[in-house]
């Protein structure tokens, strides 16, 4: 079938959308492709049309579980085979499922990119037939990248034993960043292909507000249907979801500290309008396609561009009106600042901050390789009396330099051992006559679980034994308690995995070099944040568009800028109040001044405008306000 057949049999469309086609043909041409498409620009087809074209099985590498799950069930509806391997999964399960795609019938295998360099994936890769390599959210494999994940970096070590053609795909990429993806990934030859980021439908819209929840309300009460605010931490979210409640508007919460269940379910609720505003940290909204969300708020500054259109691109994916608006104030500008100081402590810190770690769980010198750590940051800073942000921006910078992997909130497995001989099982007296049936199970079930822990299914356990999770625990607390088992319950931690054995003081390699270059590109990203807000005379959509190389792209002629009409931006917090007192005839209130100066200029974050005004009034250069 030809890729336009291919389309109209599993997705139901007759053509297809700009771009699409042209990344199509050069993936089936066998050309490793950068795919370049704005958020909600149809990503997917680029890759699954070309997997259904050709024999074999196309691994996908995606960070996304939630997207993953997704993509998997949309694409077994359609009537096509695919598999899903992430963290959460037990060995058996994986096992299971890298046999199936070796020798079953299969097109897509989705992964995440830690699963990897596992001995157990390696293992079966030979077995595959690869289709393609498919890289998802290829930004995440740039240094030079506003998202920066060290797992990416083993999709290059996959290239050297897998040959087949890359297909990857981003929607946020400057052209430094483009051309770094394309190196990590071995490119044969750079080859990128993109579509505009233009977005027409969607309005941006920039408001100086110190009331920012006043400011909310009237957005939420002026725009219909679904929205989402995004907000910078976990306590927040429920501040303002409270807040709409409080006030008539639907809301909710959302953030990477709930359990998955209930997040699953407030995911679902609003995206079956069960809840008309989503209040969430960014840990919302990667992987979500609700096409009718009209309005996008962020309360607080993103530290980059990238980020920023990222997230506002979850607005009008259906292509109808929509709006992002993004509220600030002096104080979100000295918070970026602030963030830029404790994101980057010093190196010698940094080194101080890994022997830390290794010291907190007595691991010695030259061991601790492959070990994973349960890692509560606030008790390790409270322990050693650091403060927490340098502590987390340290430990993220030696991820970056390979030393470990740290896995925020992740999703440890249930674990079990059996402590006693298959004999001694025997002679027990247990007093329940579920816990032969289990221990009959898992010894059938989970190879060397009398060696080692290993993850157990929950609900598969569950259906066998006719009985539910709660009463699943019990049962194992209670055989640990008779010390027949090793349990370990399910929970959610930050985990350190160590890459290596543990360092001598001096022989960390932090380069220094490589810090400071990701501090200078950190701060361009924040500058430019900064300037996206404080520009009041350049079109939103055109400021946006240029900094992802995008230099002549028109105006929107629908954001705020374009609406209001381009003014000059006057060259001093004087000129500004001379301006606006001249234009008002003389005639004004101090609340109509400062109004008119933040919304118009920003300047009143600079200095104390009252006090200028009161030298030009007492010197008869302005009449006084209208008190």
């Amino acid at each position: 079938m030809t890729a336009l057949e291919v389309l109209g049999t599993y997705w139901g469309y007759k053509s297809f959308r700009s771009r699409q086609q042209e990344i199509i043909e050069s993936a089936v041409a066998g050309k490793d492709t950068l795919a370049l498409l704005p958020t909600g620009g149809g990503k997917s087809v680029c890759f699954q049309v070309p997997a259904m074209m050709k024999d074999g099985i196309a691994i996908v590498v995606t960070p996304l579980i939630a997207l993953m799950k997704d993509q998997v069930r949309t694409l077994q509806d359609r009537g096509i085979k695919a598999l899903a391997i992430h963290a959460g999964m037990g060995r058996y399960e994986v096992d299971t499922i890298l046999n199936n795609a070796c020798y079953g019938d299969f097109k897509f295998l989705y992964v995440s990119p830690e699963r990897l360099s596992t001995f157990l994936f390696r293992s079966y890769l030979p077995q595959m037939n690869v289709s393609y390599i498919v890289v998802d959210e290829a930004h995440c494999i740039s240094q030079w990248g506003y998202d920066f994940r060290p797992d990416y970096l083993k999709i290059g070590e996959l290239r050297k034993e897998v040959d087949a053609p890359v297909i990857a795909l981003t929607a946020t990429a400057t052209p430094a960043v483009a051309k770094d993806i394309m190196a990590r990934l071995g490119f044969k030859e750079e080859n990128l292909i993109g579509s505009s980021f233009e977005r027409p439908n969607l309005s941006y819209v920039v408001r100086r507000a110190e009331d920012k929840a006043g400011q909310l309300m009237s957005i939420c009460n002026a725009v219909k249907g679904t929205g989402i605010v995004y907000v910078r931490n976990r306590a927040k979210t429920e501040e303002v979801a409270a807040m709409l409640s409080a006030n008539g508007i639907s809301a909710s919460y959302y953030h990477a500290g709930l359990s998955h269940t209930m997040r699953s379910e407030r995911q679902e609720a609003w995206r079956q309008d069960k809840i008309r505003v989503m209040v969430c940290t960014n840990a919302f909204g990667m992987g979500i396609d609700k096409p009718d969300v009209r309005f996008v708020v962020h309360l607080d500054l993103p530290d980059s561009p990238e980020a920023y259109f990222q997230e506002a691109g979850r607005a009008g994916r259906d292509g109808l009106r929509s709006y992002a608006v993004q509220l600030w104030n002096s104080t979100d500008l000295q918070r970026l600042r602030q963030l830029e100081k404790v994101s980057f402590p010093p190196v010698d810190f940094v080194e101080d901050i890994y022997q830390k770690v290794h010291a907190f769980f007595d691991i010695p010198y030259n061991t601790g390789e492959g070990r994973m750590l349960k890692f509560n940051l606030e008790d390790f800073c409270k322990h050693f009396s650091l403060g927490r942000q340098e502590v987390y921006y340290a430990i993220k910078y030696i991820e970056r330099q390979g030393h470990w992997t740290f896995t925020e909130d992740m999703e440890i497995e249930l674990r079990v051992k059996i402590r006693a001989s298959r004999q001694e099982l025997y002679d027990i007296d247990f007093g329940d006559p579920l816990a032969v049936p289990l221990l009959d199970l898992l010894m059938r079930r989970y190879e060397g679980i009398f060696s080692w822990s290993v993850a157990i299914e929950e609900d598969y356990i569950c259906s066998k034994l006719g009985i539910d999770i709660p009463a699943l625990h019990q049962l194992l607390y209670k055989l640990a308690i008779m010390h027949v088992i090793n349990y370990v319950p399910q929970d959610r931690a930050n985990v350190i995995t160590l890459s290596h054995p543990r360092l001598e003081p001096g022989n960390v390699a932090l380069s220094p070099l490589l810090y400071q270059r990701l501090k200078d590109s950190y701060h361009a990203r924040c500058e430019a944040m900064t300037d996206y807000v404080s520009d009041d005379a350049t079109c939103r959509s055109r400021k946006l568009l240029a900094y992802f190389g995008q230099a002549d792209a028109p105006a929107c002629g629908t954001c705020d800028v374009c609406r209001r009409g381009v003014q000059p931006r006057p060259e001093s917090l004087e000129a500004a109040i001379k301006a606006f007192i001249e234009k008002s005839g003389g005639v004004y209130t101090l609340a109509a001044l400062q109004e008119n100066l933040e919304s118009l200029t920003g300047f009143t974050g600079q200095e104390d405008w009252t006090r200028l005004l009161r030298r030009l009034i007492d010197e008869g250069e302005v009449p006084g306000p209208n008190l």
